[in-house]
């Protein structure tokens, strides 16, 4: 059986340490905020990046294209692996398509190399949960293709419960109307939103009160807990702009509630963060449907 090196993106919003840890190879988007651009080589600060966000300046962001996948990509063969490309949503970034463009190539130009491209249809650590999925697969030693087949399998059963802390960030980015935004902003409006099975990022419902936003969260995830799915998360993740004090209250609620006590949090990278937001709040677990 042919050993496989992992691959995914910085959308995936892993903590470095398990990136390291886990020998993951990384596709970079870049963002650029106060006229300087990040990315590959030149990061900023998540609490730096967070604090000129509310401020006010604005950000912008790239995907990946194909020549910069097919460069990494040619990178991580080097060791004679193939590649098990683990991709940021194609509903949210053209990044997973560029990806298949080069794995493509690649195999056309090296017929002895295999990269299989799955995409997540999922962001953040929803992504980085698919991803830790993966490596356990991986370790218990399923193949890659046997890897990539359970990802295909249960993808739609990854599930994204969000809230942001501003409005105006999703307005900026599409998701709610002007008027929406600046009335919902007024009232103290909080949105919940959810991934669809199409990977695009929708809104499922409102409350009032960041408190009250927090545990819609945790409600989220008892709705989709039935069946075969009520007892099948070892580990949870969650992910927050710049806000770990409410992730922690998130991270207690579902302990309380579901006896989970294996989570990774970690921040929303600037990727995903120039869209939602400081205060976004974000979880992700195993349920029978998104």
């Amino acid at each position: 059986m042919a050993e496989f090196k992992i691959v995914t993106d910085t959308t995936a919003d892993l903590p470095k340490e398990y990136i390291e840890e886990n020998e993951l190879g990384l596709l970079y988007l870049s963002y650029t905020i106060c006229n300087a651009t990040y990315g590959e080589g030149k990061e900023l600060d998540k609490k730096e990046f967070y604090r000129l966000m509310r401020e006010g300046n604005m950000t912008n962001t790239s995907q990946v294209n194909p020549t910069d996948a097919k460069e990494h990509f040619l990178k991580y063969l080097e060791g004679g692996k193939d590649i098990l490309y683990i991709a940021f949503s194609s509903g949210l970034s053209g990044t997973c398509n560029s990806g298949k463009i080069a794995a493509q190539e690649i195999m056309e130009e090296n017929p002895e190399v295999n990269i299989i491209v799955v995409d997540t249809l999922s962001a953040s650590l929803g992504e980085g949960l698919l991803v830790h999925k993966a490596i356990q697969l991986r370790k218990q030693g399923k193949s890659m293709e046997e890897t990539a087949a359970w990802l295909e399998e249960n993808k739609l059963h990854l599930v994204h419960a969000f809230t942001v802390d501003d409005l105006n960030h999703l307005y900026r980015g599409g998701r709610v109307s002007r008027a929406t935004a600046i009335i919902g902003t007024m009232a103290n409006i909080k949105p919940i939103l959810h991934v669809d099975d199409s990977g695009h990022l929708i809104p499922v419902g409102k409350v009032r009160g960041r408190k009250k936003s927090l545990h819609a969260l945790v409600d989220y995830m008892e709705e989709r807990l039935t069946g075969e799915y009520k007892d099948c998360n070892d580990v949870v993740f969650i992910s927050h702009g710049d806000a770990l004090e409410d992730a922690l209250i998130v991270r207690d609620e579902v302990t309380k509630r579901f006896g989970v006590t294996e989570f990774i949090i970690n921040d929303v990278g600037p990727t995903i963060g120039s869209h939602s937001g400081p205060g976004t709040m974000a979880l992700f677990f195993l349920g029978e449907k998104r």
